[in-house]
């Protein structure tokens, strides 16, 4: 990998404007060869007064990124030396607290005054334990993210050393001289920044301290919780097996689902089928594009772990996201499959899209601590914000997922289909009536509420973005832009009603300019055309 890739893989996102310009510089260096004299045509002299003016305003900009390395490391390390001191000082107060609280707890359970006051020791005691149990947790969390900042910190002092070594030896391998070292060894190498090993003393403290006070010595334990992978890690060898099993397994069901379809000559539910196999369909395809994402993300230096806010030492990558479509996609795959040869297989038809769904569900709340909990709780807890919008403060993961929300409108109708073709009368094996769960009143008035919800999420987040900032734009712009949805669902929830009305009038130009039509019209084309396009500004 180019050093190019390589710093953009791993900068924090945060800092981007304080790493070394190692692009800039390195343009600056192809710019000066390309322009640079031939020895054919001039003297060698003028090469020389050339080579020199260059490196004059080269090393000049190499002071300029210097200071401002210098700088800004300097600031990071002094604003992290007063964290480690107060986390420091808590830490000890909590312990010397601590004691003071058991000897005093020791001598009241010790004074007697009988079963009531032995039972209110108790009491205290569990209340204090209660109390003990969160404020480690506190402690341990508050640590854990400092060293977390540490890391960021030393690794900000290693690339940004590491830019400078490359950038002067591709000078001086161009240009054919040695100045580029001379100046990295009596400038980059006498740096405060290289030459301040304080990050490193404050990073060995934070390890032996949370080890002996935290983790009560056992340092494998301390660093399990302490360590950040690096954003690159390699995926091991049996999670890239089992990505590549899944979706051979996934292509090949595929496939035979097809050909089962199209030579199937004697179902007459397609309709129902569709509608109840799209939702979870449309759901296995998005968890795979989001692997895609987040794939295309990592190589391109984006650091979606900080801005997601994702925990850094566990988090999912694109192969496990890939992995656990490309299972969801094998059991619809045989899903399906189990539908269309019910018959043969003697087992109740409608069963299956139901026990598809329900092992999806089940998945996703899982209580347990098995199966990506930590991921799956993000998750949920994500979704509860959105649900709950405008009552909570919105978060870059909130307004996004809501925004891809808006692409899975099918998934919100045909999850109302399909509580409705449950919740009625229906026959396990044999179903014709695709319309029963469509034309019913009720049913006709929730499916536009539900079309617009992934729209109100976005419309009540913006209004909820503008209430914390007082920033018109442009938070009330984008609610003004979702707000189009509700005209677009509303109005060609209107044509459907009074569709015989129009289909009466045969002239198309009384159908065009009628008022339904023109106020369908306008909203339509503003929600499709803004709709497909990112926030006006990232909010």
């Amino acid at each position: 990998m180019k050093f190019t890739e390589h710093l953009a893989a791993h900068i924090t996102p945060e800092w981007r404007k304080q790493y070394i310009s190692y692009e800039e510089m390195k343009t600056m260096l192809y710019g000066a060869v390309e322009r640079a004299p031939s020895a054919e045509v001039v003297e060698q002299s003028v090469i020389t007064r050339y080579l020199a003016s260059f490196d004059e305003e080269f090393f000049q900009y190499c002071d300029k990124e210097l200071a401002k390395i210098n700088t800004f490391y300097s600031e990071k390390l002094a604003e992290a030396t007063r964290k480690f001191s107060n986390l420091k000082s808590e830490l000890n107060n909590y312990i010397s607290k601590l004691e003071s609280h058991r000897l005093s707890g020791s001598a009241a359970a010790g004074g007697g005054g009988g079963r009531l006051g032995l039972m209110k020791a108790f009491d205290r005691q569990a209340q204090e334990v209660k109390i003990h149990t969160r404020k480690i947790h506190d402690l341990k969390l508050a640590f854990s993210e400092f060293y977390l900042s540490l890391i960021l910190l030393q690794n900000y002092q290693n690339l940004n050393f590491t830019g400078f070594r490359k950038i002067l030896k591709k000078h001086d391998k161009l240009l054919g001289t040695n100045l580029g070292a001379q100046w990295r060894q009596s400038h980059v190498e006498a740096a405060p920044f290289y030459t301040n090993k304080d990050i490193d003393r404050l990073i060995q403290e934070t390890e032996s301290l949370v080890t002996t006070m935290l983790e009560g010595g056992d340092r494998q334990k301390a660093m399990k919780r302490l360590r950040v992978p690096p954003l690159g890690d390699q995926q091991s060898p049996w999670v890239t097996f089992k990505v590549g099993l899944f979706s051979g397994a996934y292509i090949v069901l595929i496939i035979a689902v097809i050909l089962s379809g199209v030579f199937s000559q004697t179902r007459d539910d397609w309709r129902i089928v569709f509608r109840l196999y799209r939702g979870t369909l449309l759901i296995i395809l998005f968890m795979f594009l989001i692997g895609v994402n987040v794939y295309g993300w990592r190589t391109s230096g984006v650091n979606h772990v900080l801005i997601f806010e994702l925990d850094p030492r566990n988090h999912l990558s694109e192969q496990h996201l890939m992995e656990m479509a490309a299972i969801f996609g094998v059991l619809w795959a045989l899903s399906v499959l189990a539908f269309l040869y019910s018959g043969p297989l003697a087992i109740p038809t409608y069963a299956n899209p139901l026990a598809l769904l329900l092992l999806m569900l089940v998945f996703l709340v899982n209580p347990l601590h098995t199966m990506r909990h930590q991921a799956r709780f993000w998750l949920l807890r994500v979704l509860g914000r959105i649900f709950a919008a405008p009552f909570f403060y919105v978060g870059f993961a909130d307004f996004w997922l809501a925004d891809q929300l808006n692409s899975l409108v099918p998934v919100f109708i045909d999850a109302q289909y399909f509580v409705c073709f449950y919740a009625t009368d229906f026959q396990w094996m044999e179903n014709s009536d695709a319309a029963r769960c469509m034309n019913r009143p009720v049913n006709l008035a929730l499916r536009p509420v539900l079309a617009c919800l992934p729209a109100w999420f976005r419309f009540a987040q913006c209004l909820r973005r503008y209430r914390d900032t007082r920033e018109a734009f442009p938070h009330l712009a984008n609610a003004a832009k979702y707000s189009t949805t509700f005209f677009v669902v509303l109005f060609s929830t209107l044509f459907n009603v009074y569709r015989g009305q129009f289909q009466q009038n045969h002239c198309f130009l009384v159908s065009l300019i009628s008022p339904t039509c023109r106020s369908f019209c306008l909203p339509a084309f503003v929600s499709a055309t803004m709709q497909r396009s990112w926030s006006k500004k990232v909010e």
